[in-house]
This record gives C-alpha cells, sequence and structure tokens, in this order.
C-alpha cells in the first residue's frame, strides 16, 4: 500500500494558502517538490464507527465527480476527482485529498474522512476535492515511467494548472504565494516494499530493475503481475498481516474492492515502480528527517502514528517524533492504513489540528 495526502486551501488569511492532509501506506507517499514535500506515507480515513468499515459506505457529501485532462509530454490523461460539501454551504476553504500510492490505491480511503470531517463543520466553511493519482485508482493507466519526479509534476500540475478541480483556490500559486496551511502525514514512512526490506545496495538494485522490466512486458507482465498482486489471496494476505492491525476488519468487500482495480487496463505499470523503490524520492531516514525539518517555522505538521505498525514502518514513524519541523505527533489504532480501519479516530485527530491551528 502506498499513502493518500489531503490539502486545505484557505483563502481567508492567504489567497491560495491550502493544507495538505497525508494519509499512509504500506509503502511510501510522494508530493510536490516545488512544495517542498518529498515522500512520505500517510493515512487518513473517518466513520461513524472505529472497524469494521465498508469500502461502499458512499459519504451523502458528493457533490460532482468528473475527470480532469492532464497534460504530460505528449499525452493527456484523465485523472479522476469528486468535489464533496456539506448540504446548503458555501465553502471558503477546500481540502485536497490524495490517496496513498501503493499497488492498489483508491481515493475511496478517503470517503468516511470527508463525511465525519464535513458532518462536524458546524459553520459549513470546509468542502473537499479527492483526486486519483495517474495510472491508479480511477483515473487513466497509460505506460509511462513512472517516477517520484512524474507524481511530483502531476501534483504541481494538479494545483497550478487553469482548468484543474482545485485551481481557482490557489490563483496566487502564479505569484509564489501559495503553500500549506499544513501538513498532516499518517503512517508515514518513506520506502518503497522491496526497498524497505532488502535494502538498496547494487545487487538489489539491478534485480529491482530486473523485476520492473518484466512487469511491465506484455505478456510476461501480467503473469508475474497476476502472481505478486493481482489475486484475492495476495492482497488478503497483504492487508492482514500488515496494512491492517485487525485481521477480522479485511472483509470480502474490501479485498474485492482492491482486486478490481488490479484487474483495470495498465494496473501494472506504477505498482511495478512503487514495489521497486522508484517512487521513492529520498534515500535514508536522514533525508526523511530533512523533508520535515525544512518546514519548521514554516508550516503546522501533525505526524499521525499507529500502534500497530510493522516493525520497519513504525522505527520510521517513531523518528518523527520530538523531530524537528513536526509540530505535534500523536498515536492511533491501527497499522499501515488507519483511516479506513479506525476512522474515526484518525478524524478526530486531523480536526483537533484544524482547530489548533
Amino acid at each position: 500500500m502506498a499513502f493518500p495526502a489531503t490539502i486545505r486551501f484557505s483563502p481567508l488569511k492567504f489567497p491560495g494558502q491550502f493544507q495538505l492532509i497525508s494519509p499512509k501506506s504500506s509503502q511510501p507517499t510522494h508530493f510536490s517538490k516545488s512544495l517542498n514535500f518529498k515522500h512520505f506515507r500517510v493515512n487518513a480515513s473517518t466513520s461513524v464507527s472505529s472497524s469494521n468499515v465498508s469500502v461502499a459506505n458512499k459519504p451523502s457529501t458528493l457533490k460532482k465527480n468528473d475527470y480532469w485532462q492532464w497534460k504530460f509530454s505528449d499525452k493527456s490523461i484523465k485523472i479522476y476527482y469528486e468535489e464533496h460539501e456539506k448540504e446548503g454551504s458555501k465553502p471558503s476553504k477546500n481540502m485536497l485529498m490524495i490517496p496513498t500510492i501503493s499497488d492498489v490505491s483508491t481515493m475511496e480511503e478517503w470517503n468516511l474522512v470527508v463525511s465525519e470531517i464535513l458532518e462536524q463543520d458546524v459553520d459549513k466553511n470546509f468542502g473537499a476535492t479527492l483526486v486519483d493519482w495517474p495510472g491508479l485508482g480511477n483515473s487513466d493507466r497509460p505506460k509511462l515511467d513512472y517516477t517520484a519526479d512524474v507524481m511530483e509534476k502531476f501534483l504541481a500540475d494538479l494545483i497550478n494548472s487553469p482548468g484543474s478541480p482545485v485551481f481557482k483556490p490557489v490563483l496566487a500559486a502564479k505569484k509564489g504565494l501559495v503553500k500549506p496551511a499544513a501538513i498532516i502525514a499518517v503512517a508515514p514512512t518513506w520506502a518503497g516494499p522491496l526497498p524497505i526490506v532488502f535494502g538498496r545496495d547494487t545487487n538489489m538494485e539491478s534485480r529491482y530493475g530486473l523485476l520492473r522490466g518484466t512487469l511491465r512486458a506484455p505478456a510476461l507482465g501480467w503473469m508475474m503481475y497476476n502472481v505478486l498482486v493481482s489475486n484475492e489471496n495476495a492482497i488478503q494476505s497483504q492487508y492482514k498481516s500488515h496494512v491492517y492491525a485487525d485481521p477480522a476488519n479485511v472483509t470480502p468487500e474490501i479485498v474485492q474492492s482492491r482486486y478490481a482495480l488490479t484487474k483495470k487496463e495498465g494496473a501494472r505499470y506504477v505498482p511495478a515502480a512503487f514495489l521497486t523503490g522508484l517512487l521513492d524520492p529520498v534515500k535514508s531516514r536522514e533525508e526523511f528527517l530533512d523533508t520535515f525539518a525544512s518546514m519548521e517555522g514554516n508550516i503546522p505538521v501533525l505526524i499521525v502514528s499507529t500502534s500497530g505498525a510493522p516493525k520497519r514502518s513504525k522505527a520510521e514513524m517513531e523518528a518523527l517524533r520530538g523531530a524537528k519541523g513536526v509540530t505535534k505527533f500523536v498515536e492511533v489504532p491501527g497499522a499501515l492504513l488507519p483511516q479506513e480501519e479506525y476512522p474515526k479516530a484518525v478524524a478526530e485527530e486531523i480536526q483537533k489540528f484544524l482547530l489548533e491551528i
């Protein structure tokens, strides 16, 4: 799994100011270099109950769903997005929510978070825009050479391009005034699944390259992808072993929802990059910490750690406790995807932080 992200636009303070809430993943997450984000994994989600959340429960706040045409290289890529707001409201602030980058990434991870936050928004100040990454979720999945730079460019273009679903609140970007009002990173880590386990020496990098090439190949690639990713047993095992803290919360509905994503045309291209670390813009814990340190005094940062994260991932989260640039550090139940497994707990921490800053 990888992580999701949310950005809150707050034009009342600074035109184009926004808040980024990043959810976690079982592997890394990435943000635009132009926004001084590098790569970290995060999770966030909200619900009326604390576990056994149904991914089919659509929020009642959905206002619009559509596609935005992202121009990249010589391609026009359809990017799926949804706009949410409380009934009868005219939001003055917007949250841009982007899901975890992973082999089964989907902005469904944010649905219950949106519902909870907007329902608790008594003054009706907030709206939310949910966006799927290129090559993932319900967005187009062209055969690109996906890298951290590609994903970072996408996020920058999404925010700054006229006609994008979030451009209007950030017109000040052209004047260099756009920056996050805050960042919330849920279960953040910085390395892809294989590098975090096997490391990055020359021999392993060579093997990652071989696997990546195999996964992208026309026929053999699908065969390998079906073995490693696109089968229900593999997805169920992944979720039960390290994505969720309580295996009992991994329902057949969740598995089916994620399995369906792996069967879309072009589904294997981003996972080939993700699994082998090609989407990792940092190579060490030191670089990871430096990413947050660079925000010291400029951007409020909330780190939402989880009590049941796998050992290696937990160590990276704990490294941020008291780290430079981290405004607040909290812990919630869950493992690598608390936004789905324990959404209410994550939503409450997000809401508290939004009120504090």
